[in-house]
């Protein structure tokens, strides 16, 4: 049997023409015929009914369909770490980031125990679900990532939780204060991304609101966070919640940020790995997670707000 055969199998049956099958292959429809009953005639049953103008799966074939595409995408798989090796040494780990990590990117690179010392990294900047897709594929061998609390297929290591910061009008009588009570901002529309696009990070704070003492009212469509503080920043009434690492890069002098008192609204970092990571890595990854967890709960510790 050949992979060829099985590549042809599933061209036909998802085309049921084998003409049609021959011009997706690039081959000649000759060809084609003649592999898929060599398949037939090496499994010893048929897999297409052709008795008929149409040509049709049988039992057999649709039986045995699922498992020819289980071997094709074996050989997807195989074929991605063959060129990845044929590239790189294993030295190399690459990682799919956001634009918005900051120094926190720094802290998990120092944390790396001198075990690590050797590895190269190459970075990607992707959405969320890209990077979690690629990590699935093989294409990455991690990926920061928050707003998830589950990934089937992926192993999550945490990195870190990220108190968020309120972002105000700077013209606004509240923007004077050193820091906020949550409740302060009941009378002010709220402007996050919408429940659909990062549910976690909307339940987390709806559920803050309402312990706080109010039901948050949602201002305009959330427009993507420079956006959005432009538009609070122009004198649009509301409200926003910034990651800290984000925090950092916004100079507008229209805009302040504010941390709030008491518990803070956190989301977690993740740092997503394929669920067979080798030991070896495992194991250096869960030593630098621990570690960033460390500093960032140190710096907590000495914030002059808690």
């Amino acid at each position: 049997m050949e992979l060829r055969q099985i590549q042809y199998f599933i061209a036909v049956s998802e085309e049921l023409h084998f003409g049609r099958a021959a011009e997706r292959l690039h081959i000649g429809q000759p060809a084609v015929s003649q592999q898929v009953r060599r398949l037939e005639r090496e499994l010893g049953v048929e897999l297409f009914d052709r008795s008929g103008r149409a040509v049709t799966l049988t039992p057999s074939g649709e039986a045995l369909l699922p498992e020819g595409r289980e071997l094709l995408k074996a050989l997807d798989a195989l074929t991605v770490k063959a060129e990845r090796l044929a590239t790189q040494d294993e030295s190399t780990f690459r990682v799919g980031i956001s634009s918005a990590l900051g120094r926190r990117l720094d802290d998990f690179l120092d944390a790396l125990p001198a075990s690590g010392a050797g590895t190269r990294f190459e970075f990607q900047t992707l959405d969320a679900p890209t990077r979690l897709a690629q990590v699935r594929a093989g294409r990455l061998d991690a990926a920061f990532v928050r707003g998830v609390e589950s990934a089937p297929g992926l192993h999550l290591l945490t990195l870190w939780h990220d108190p968020l910061v309120v972002a105000l009008p700077a013209a606004h009588p509240l923007a004077d204060r050193a820091c906020l009570d949550l409740a302060e901002l009941a009378g002010l529309p709220l402007r996050i991304t919408s429940r659909d696009a990062n549910p976690v990070l909307f339940d987390t704070v709806a559920a803050a609101c309402r312990r706080a003492g109010f039901e948050p009212s949602l201002g305009p469509p959330f427009a993507g966070l420079q956006n959005t503080l432009a538009e609070i920043g122009a004198g649009g009434a509301g409200w926003t919640l910034v990651y800290p690492a984000a925090a950092e890069t916004v100079s507008s002098r229209r805009i302040a940020l504010l941390p709030l008192r008491g518990e803070p609204i956190t989301i977690r970092m993740f740092l997503a790995l394929p669920e067979n990571v080798a030991p070896k890595r495992l194991e250096l990854l869960e030593a630098t997670s621990a570690q960033v967890r460390r500093k960032v709960a140190a710096e907590k510790h000495t914030s002059p707000h808690d």
